[in-house]
């Protein structure tokens, strides 16, 4: 392995002091034109790279963000990634993603891992498993500033960045109603999270404007693609099924049409499906999928931007939490 060069390499080879050789890297005025060329013109020669995590520690920055989420995989997150890194980015920041997969116990150790690893401040969506955050409260004790974005808690003193969930839902529902729908399914996210609180309450109140009755019995927990087709084949099986779907995300809309099509019925002849994040699977299925935009490169961007002002600004006797609420969009095609 090649040997990294330093400052006292150069130094060493050229008969000067370390402290002289550093103010030449720096253009510093003190040191002449002759000696600065000589010792940029050697580190070029040597390949001599300064060493950015000494540089930083100095300055009690490490110029890295953590990052937790629950999966990458997921079109939504990876978007977001994608709004975040390009901030970050542009700012200098270096970006350490961390993903829990859902699961409380392995989001814990990704906090111990941002405290090891001396982030700046840490972008965080928490888990469906996660009820208890005494660990994001521990990176606050820290001053460590966070940010939550699309998962939120209210419970902690930090930042949020949402999609408006409960006009995504509203408008979803809504259309779905002016398709000519008259009983209409939801299949929804965990209660314990603000989202899936939120876009039931959209589907409710879209109800509630035609006024179609609210029926606990066609809401049901289905966030995944298999659990969202079982679901499905199930509730159309019913004397009375639904002839219209409003599912919490793409990937169980397209559950839903294809189980739909193993049953015989036509999308949207028979049944009219809306999802919610539009992913690029939306506009490949088949029918293509009508669903809310919830702009989440918009959202990572925006997440980025609130971070990088905390982190700027660390008065935490002054502080005052801030939630961004990023506006959804309906996308129609052809599947209602």
């Amino acid at each position: 392995m090649r040997k990294q060069i330093t400052i006292k390499d150069i130094a060493q080879k050229l008969g000067l002091s370390t402290s002289t050789v550093s103010r030449a890297l720096k253009d510093h005025p003190d040191i002449s034109p002759k000696t600065r060329t000589a010792v940029k013109e050697l580190a070029t020669l040597l390949g001599y790279r300064p060493n950015r995590i000494a540089l930083n520690l100095r300055s009690n920055s490490t110029k890295t963000i953590g990052l937790i989420i629950p999966e990458i995989e997921h079109y939504f997150f990876s978007s977001i990634i994608n709004g975040i890194e390009e901030i970050a980015y542009k700012n200098d920041y270096s970006v350490m993603v961390f993903q829990s997969n859902e699961s409380y116990k392995r989001e814990v150790l990704n906090t111990q891992a941002v405290l090891t690893n001396r982030v700046d401040g840490v972008l965080v969506s928490f888990s469906k498993e996660t009820t208890d955050f005494s660990h994001f409260q521990q990176l606050i004790d820290n001053e460590i500033p966070i940010v939550f974005f699309d998962r939120v808690v209210d419970s902690l003193a930090a930042d949020q960045v949402v999609a408006d969930d409960y006009q995504g839902s509203f408008m979803a529902v809504n259309h779905l109603i002016e398709r000519g729908c008259k009983r209409i399914a939801h299949f929804a996210a965990p209660q314990n999270l603000q989202i899936g609180k939120s876009r039931l309450a959209g589907y409710h109140d879209a109800l509630l404007k035609f006024n179609i009755p609210f029926d606990h019995q066609l809401v049901l927990l289905a966030d995944t693609f298999e659990v969202a087709r079982r679901a499905a084949h199930d509730i159309l099986r019913q004397p009375d099924p639904p002839d219209g779907f409003f599912a919490v995300n793409d990937l169980s809309a397209i559950a839903i049409i294809k189980a739909a099509r193993d049953l015989g019925k036509k999308v949207p002849e028979d049944v009219k499906v809306v999802g919610f994040e539009n992913s690029r699977t939306a506009a490949i299925s088949e029918p293509e999928l009508t669903t809310i935009d919830q702009f989440g490169f918009e959202l990572g961007r925006e997440a980025c931007l609130l971070l990088l002002k905390r982190m700027k600004n660390k008065n935490t006797e002054a502080f005052s939490p801030t939630r961004k609420v990023i506006k959804t969009k309906l996308i129609v095609r052809h599947s209602t």
